[in-house]
């Protein structure tokens, strides 16, 4: 009756040796005298107890880590990099969680190899570029470590599922030397923007002035060209009227030379009524009479002999 409970402690023992219960998102690697042996999944499982002993329990959950390092181009600059790395084990398959599980000597090994590599990678790409190309390069510097570590990690049973480049920065003097020539560029073609504004200014209101110029110019001709036929249009009738009035006067044996003075007296009036000054000066000696009198007689003369020859 004594071994009773002796017999049952130790089969409780037993029991509670060999329940072994994995968390959601874990799996745990069974070997037996320091062998693999095989991979309990999530929930309730059980073993051989002083047999099967666990391993290793290995999250297949995503896990992240940062980075920060230097590296160097090919014009001989610093640049700082400060990363993010997002991890996975590639998958639950036996032969990945074996590679998980025994490819490193502990987690440790593993984070060190990884960041190392990654790293290794990105200072690699770095020293082909010149620090003016650096800061436009994001995209292909993480398409570049992809390709480089992705067949490596699935060797190790890992998956690179996404790396991102939170900060890249030149050293201080490289950072103050590019803002400077950021400035300068900006001066630079804010300047010509200016010129070239102010060449079309320039050129517009040129080009407005000759327009006005050209204008005012055909204007100018037009009202010449209207003012001569104006007063062409003026002597024609004139000289019409004068011819009228010698016919009139020559068949009544008038003197023609009475059309003269009456267009003088008509004229010395009409100074008189329009004139703005105050004083007229005409020369009303016999002479200057005369003298008047025989310009009219070969005005009248000339239109004479002009309506002969159209006739």
């Amino acid at each position: 009756m004594l071994f009773t409970p002796i017999f049952l402690f130790i089969v409780a023992i037993v029991a509670f040796l060999s329940i072994v219960i994995v968390q959601q998102g874990t799996v745990a690697v069974i070997t037996i005298f320091g062998k693999y042996s095989r991979v309990l999944t999530p929930g309730l499982n059980f073993k051989i107890p002083f047999i099967e002993l666990i391993y290793r329990k290995i999250s297949i959950q995503n896990r992240s880590v940062e980075l920060a390092f230097q590296a160097i181009t090919a014009d001989q600059a610093n640049v700082n990099f400060k990363a993010m790395l997002v991890y996975s084990v590639l998958n639950q398959e036996e032969e990945t969680i074996k590679n998980v599980a025994f490819k490193f000597i502990d987690e440790a090994s593993f984070m060190q190899a990884l960041i190392r590599t990654i790293e290794g990678s990105i200072r690699s790409f770095v020293a082909t570029k010149r620090q003016s190309e650096i800061l436009g390069l994001r995209s292909e510097i993480i398409e570049h470590v992809k390709s480089q570590i992705d067949t490596l990690l699935e060797s190790w049973g890992y998956h690179l599922t996404d790396l991102q480049l939170n900060d890249i920065a030149f050293d201080e003097v490289i950072m103050r030397s590019m803002a400077q020539v950021v400035a300068s560029s900006n001066l630079k073609a804010a300047a010509e923007n200016e010129g070239q504004a102010l060449l079309i200014t320039k050129t517009k209101a040129a080009e407005a002035e000759g327009n006005a110029i050209k204008i005012s110019a055909e204007a100018e001709k037009t009202a010449a060209q209207l003012r001569g036929q104006g007063v062409a249009l003026f002597r024609e009738e004139v000289a019409k009227g004068m011819a009228e009035s010698a016919k009139v006067m020559s068949e009544a044996d008038l003197d023609a030379s009475l059309i003269l003075f009456s267009i003088w007296t008509e004229a010395v009036k009409h100074f008189a009524e329009n004139s703005k000054g105050n004083v007229i000066f005409l020369d009303g000696s016999t002479d200057g009479m005369e003298k008047t009198m025989k310009q009219l007689l070969a005005i009248e003369k000339l239109n004479g002999a002009a309506d002969t020859g159209k006739k």
